[in-house]
């Protein structure tokens, strides 16, 4: 027999919270009701905890997938206009395995996994608003994934690591300036190079204290920089007078005076 996953009366009051309050897309009026592709959201394992958790916080994942997917557009382009990736479907699946998400495929399809499994280790101490929280952000990082561009003229992902720390670096800078990590969640050290949070965190502060819209201008720097590298992206969005290593020691510093 299936059972319903059963909720304290204030949790399902902060489910109601986060629905009202993610009705409405954020987006900007260009973005607003920009076509994202056609979502498709499969549930693959609807017997376990994790996917009746998911369905008790998220009801309408489709509209979810949709309002999350035009912000990350909106902080990665300019506008509709730019030279965005040609995605017409974006699989959703919901299953139990063990890992948190993953993206693959490319344009004009995309194929993103969430796990059951994560789900429910996420929900652990009964936080409903966290599991949102990190449900969001994980979504973000995938579906930059989906979305951003890729730099030109230095390999691959599995190929050239400059090219891997750009992408996963990204991916934690949407969710980083979208508000799903907090200052806890930064790493302490490490290099602009390791990618995910060290990089993502470091593209973010940029983005505050250097240049409002330096992730869209970095994402685009793609096109623009080839062979394509972090110092080069950084001359050219930033300035001549500018330098990778500088900005990360300056980084670190900012970094030690709030700790």
């Amino acid at each position: 027999m299936k059972h319903a996953i059963q909720l304290p009366l204030t949790l399902l009051a902060l489910v109601c919270v986060i629905h009202e309050t993610r009705g409405q897309s954020s987006a900007s009026p260009a973005w607003k009701n920009y076509p994202v592709g056609e979502i498709e959201f499969i549930n693959a394992s609807p017997d376990t905890r994790g996917a009746r958790i998911y369905s008790a916080i998220i009801p309408e994942p489709v509209d979810y997938i949709t309002r999350c997917a035009r912000e990350v557009l909106e902080t990665l382009y300019y506008s509709p206009d730019d030279s965005l990736p040609d995605i017409r479907k974006i699989t959703y699946v919901l299953k139990e395995y063990d890992g948190i998400s993953a993206k693959s495929g490319r344009p004009p399809r995309v194929r993103i996994e969430y796990s059951t499994r994560w789900v429910e280790r996420s929900f652990g101490e009964s936080d409903t608003a966290k599991l949102e929280h990190e449900t969001r952000g994980v979504l973000y990082h995938e579906l930059t994934h989906a979305f951003q561009l890729e730099p030109q003229g230095i390999g691959s992902y599995g190929t050239n690591k400059v090219f891997w720390a750009f992408i996963e670096g990204m991916a934690d800078a949407v969710r980083y300036v979208n508000g799903c990590f907090t200052e806890k969640d930064c790493p302490d050290g490490g290099s602009y190079m390791d990618g995910y949070r060290t990089t993502g965190f470091f593209l973010g502060w940029i983005a505050k204290t250097k240049k409002p819209d330096f992730l869209r201008a970095f994402n685009r720097s793609t096109l623009e920089v080839i062979p394509w590298s972090f110092d080069g992206a950084i001359k050219h969005v930033l300035g001549k007078d500018q330098d990778i290593d500088t900005l990360w020691a300056e980084y670190q510093q900012a970094r030690s005076r709030q700790e």
